[in-house]
């Protein structure tokens, strides 16, 4: 019998700071009733550091709140007045500065007001738990733990559940439950050492960092050229990510490894470089202040050149050495032509990998289970695509591991601490079967905790294999599959970022039929966080217009069409299980399914204006049926004009919440938290309505549109924009086009049309905009910068 879930209802969030009021966000996202206590205010309402807090949540990029209106979710406090309003909280998490003395202050004063059943929880980012449950009542012990969120809470993945040694188990694994699929994250347990895992690994990886930039007296840009995207981390890199998380806050961190380390090997190592220092003294503390190691010099970026103690234009490149070496495919081939290297980039590049390595695997058996463990908590804490275990497995294990030795005999490693025996004992930490574990000496599974067996397809680590099921149907585009015996069928695109070509039309179509002979229903899912479907084959179609082949690209928009109807009108249900991009042909798609279900981070939207096209795969169609539907006083003109700015303008949504505000998403779609669940929760919910019956909706033939006063009174609009320099004159072209669909075309208003007519709308539009000159420059901008055109 699966364990009895930790149901939160109400949840008490201790510190408005940065932290503290983005994980109160996060709860209020997940609809978690939310108070934000800080210390009373001196002056006028007590709770006022709080109410500003929250304020300022809505004005913060990236967006903590997933739409503005869930900022109702978070009440503001003070520890004055509303100490009595922990009783019903079933959550409380601390989030005030990483100070011992506050923190255990502040546990004495809250504990008479904590309910015999919460579960109490600290953000700390490294302090000791255990120290900081020993003030706690004996009875309230093995209910608190570590649960320390990465910034921004929102958006990182990770979080780190640190027990003490009298946690209680079942407890853990309840917040582990919620952590996962309530609030979407990734739970890595770590050891009560400080710094944890991520902090402790990752913030090393700076410091070494730092340390062979000095060495090979290389400039922060260079390094940051190095160290970002070349080799599989954040475009932020190094030092700019410093400048992000703050200078003071580095150096804080710096300093408390240095304060709760002293023995280890690396400790000569852990103090900030003078420069560091000189500028937290200057209060340039990175872009909070608008200055750091980076700072801008009009719309320039501009880098600190210690050497000359000024800023000077960042421009540096990887050498051209360098830069084939890392272009290298093969992992193997390219670490062995860093080792070998004389270029001082490449060197500077493998010194780095080879303290990294070192550190994790001599620190492996103090701070985690598994490698594992460490893997995620730096992929899902600080964005590599690889962590530091895999990094190293990918390059060959032993061969790595040989040229390390020989370094740290020689002297040339930051520390000559041995490698630890069971390196040489293994090859490669991680197998398909699990992760090697030091206490045991073994690769150990997974956890089998109930919250995981939803995951089909979790995030893999190197060597991992998922089942990926039976085919039953595929062509060149699309593969239709299953992996159980409950008559639901998957169906993937095989197209980069799921972009939407003939084959995918076509595959689309025969699956269905497929599965209306064969299945019971059918769930739209990619493998892949990055998109559902970026839309349609812009290069295919600009090849057509600019090829002089209009027909052919009147074939394809028609059969997109068809697709879109075969969706909606299936006898089967199709559900789309959408997260990462779902634009143009992609949110057309997932409009005409049974139902979506989609991940918290999706980003949908109708965005074909910005290539200087309408949407033509029935988007606009679907708008005009909906917007009629909802119309209380059987006017849709309401409705129309608040779908109307968000097409025009080729609007994304934030998150799927916006999604539905903006009636890309309907109101009863399912927003899901972990992507990682998005599979299990849409083919539950195909299941559902295959139980229930399941008929598509009958044809609208009767479909009530806003007609030529509706685009008059659009096109008004337009003009204002336009004449206020808001839109471009192709712009207004694209828009009125948009317009004129939504509202029916050149008939009197309140007609009533059928889904043909709209459909037949919008592809005459679409093929016009097509062949004008401006359009094919956007599509072409498009292609080859990945950005829009405003021309």
């Amino acid at each position: 019998m699966p364990p009895i879930p930790l149901r939160i209802r109400k949840a008490a969030v201790l510190g408005a700071g940065v932290m503290g009021a983005q994980i109160a966000a996060h709860l209020a996202n997940a609809d978690v009733e939310t108070l934000l206590f800080d210390l009373p205010a001196k002056e006028g309402d007590k709770s006022a550091i709080a109410q500003k807090a929250i304020q300022n949540l809505t004005k913060l990029s990236p967006a903590p709140l997933a739409e503005k209106s869930k900022v109702a979710g978070i009440t503001p406090a003070n520890y004055d007045e509303h100490l009595d309003a922990l009783r019903d909280c079933d959550l409380v998490i601390e989030a005030i500065a990483e100070r011992l003395d506050w923190k255990l202050a502040l546990y004495s004063k809250i504990v008479p007001y904590v309910s015999d059943s919460a579960v109490i929880a600290s953000n700390t980012s490294g302090l000791s738990i255990d120290a900081l449950a020993q003030v706690l009542p004996a009875a309230m012990q093995p209910r608190f733990s570590g649960i320390h969120f990465f910034n921004p809470p929102r958006y990182m993945h990770l979080v780190e559940l640190v027990p003490h040694a009298r946690s209680d188990r079942d407890v853990l694994a309840g917040l582990e439950a919620f952590l996962t699929t309530t609030l979407g994250k990734g739970v890595v347990y770590a050891k009560d050492t400080p710094n944890f895992i991520g902090n402790r690994i990752g913030v090393f990886s700076i410091l070494a960092t730092m340390h062979h930039t000095a060495r090979a007296g290389l400039g922060f840009d260079l390094v940051d050229a190095l160290t970002g995207p070349a080799i599989g981390r954040p475009k932020s890199a190094t030092y700019r990510t410093a400048d992000v998380v703050g200078l003071d806050t580095m150096a804080h961190v710096i300093k408390t490894m240095a304060d709760t380390l002293p023995d280890d090997p690396w400790h000569a190592h852990f103090q900030s470089p003078e420069w560091l220092q000189e500028l937290v003294a200057t209060g340039a503390l990175g872009q909070k202040t608008g200055a750091g190691i980076y700072t801008k010099r009009g719309k320039d970026i501009a880098v600190l050149d210690v050497a000359r103690q000024d800023y000077v234009p960042a421009t540096a490149k990887p050498s051209d050495e360098v830069a084939a070496i890392l272009a290298v495919k093969d992992p193997t081939a390219r670490f062995a032509q860093l080792r070998a290297s004389q270029d001082p980039q490449a060197r500077f590049l493998w010194a780095v990998f080879r303290d990294l390595f070192h550190y994790a695997a001599f620190h492996l058996a103090d701070i985690a289970d598994t490698a594992r463990d460490v893997d995620f908590a730096i992929r899902w804490g600080y964005g590599w695509k690889l962590g530091p275990f895999e990094t190293w497995q990918s390059a060959g294990w032993s061969e790595v591991a040989q040229w390390m030795a020989e370094d740290i005999a020689a002297g040339k490693a930051m520390s000559n601490a041995p490698l630890p025996d069971w390196v040489g004992k293994v090859d490669g930490v991680h197998r398909d079967g699990g992760s090697y574990a030091p206490r045991s000496g073994r690769h150990e599974p997974r956890s089998q905790h109930p919250v995981y067996l939803r995951q089909w397809f979790p995030d893999a680590l190197i060597g991992e294999r998922f089942d990926t099921g039976t085919t039953l149907w595929e062509n060149d585009g699309v593969r239709l599959w299953s992996r159980s015996d409950d008559g639901v069928g998957i169906l993937s695109f095989k197209t980069k970022m799921n972009t939407v070509n003939d084959a995918v039309l076509d595959g689309i179509q025969q699956a269905i039929d497929y599965a209306e002979r064969n299945l019971r229903a059918v769930v739209i899912w990619q493998d892949s966080d990055k998109a559902f479907s970026a839309g349609a084959d812009l290069k295919g179609m600009l090849g057509f217009v600019q090829g002089g082949q209009v027909p052919r690209l009147e074939t394809m928009i028609a059969n997109f069409q068809k697709t879109s109807q075969r969706i909606k009108y299936s006898l089967v249900p199709i559900v789309a299980a959408v997260r990462g991009l779902a634009l143009g042909g992609g949110c057309e798609f997932q409009m005409h399914c049974a139902r979506t279900v989609a991940a918290l981070e999706s980003y949908i939207g109708l965005v074909e204006a910005g290539v200087g096209l309408v949407p033509a795969g029935g988007g606009l169609k679907e708008i005009s049926v909906r917007a009629a539907q909802r119309a209380a006083d059987g006017d849709p003109f309401p409705e129309v004009k608040r779908m109307f700015e968000a097409v025009a303008m080729a609007k994304t949504s934030g998150s799927a919440f916006e999604a539905k505000q903006l009636g890309l998403l309907r109101p009863d779609d399912v927003v899901v938290f972990n992507g990682f669940e998005l599979l299990h929760v849409a083919r539950q919910v195909a299941i559902a309505l295959a139980e229930s019956g399941y008929r598509p909706p009958l044809p609208a033939r009767a479909v009530t549109v806003a007609g030529d006063v509706g685009t008059a009174t659009l096109r008004m609009m337009l003009v204002n924009m336009l004449e206020g320099g808001f839109i471009s004159a192709h712009d207004d072209v694209i828009a009125s086009r948009v317009a004129d669909v939504l509202c029916g075309g050149d008939i009197e208003r309140g007609s009533q049309v059928d889904e043909q007519w709209l459909l037949d709308l919008e592809r005459r539009h679409f093929l016009e905009l097509a062949q004008m000159p401006k359009t094919q420059v956007r599509i072409a901008h498009m292609l080859a910068s990945g950005k829009p055109l405003r021309n």
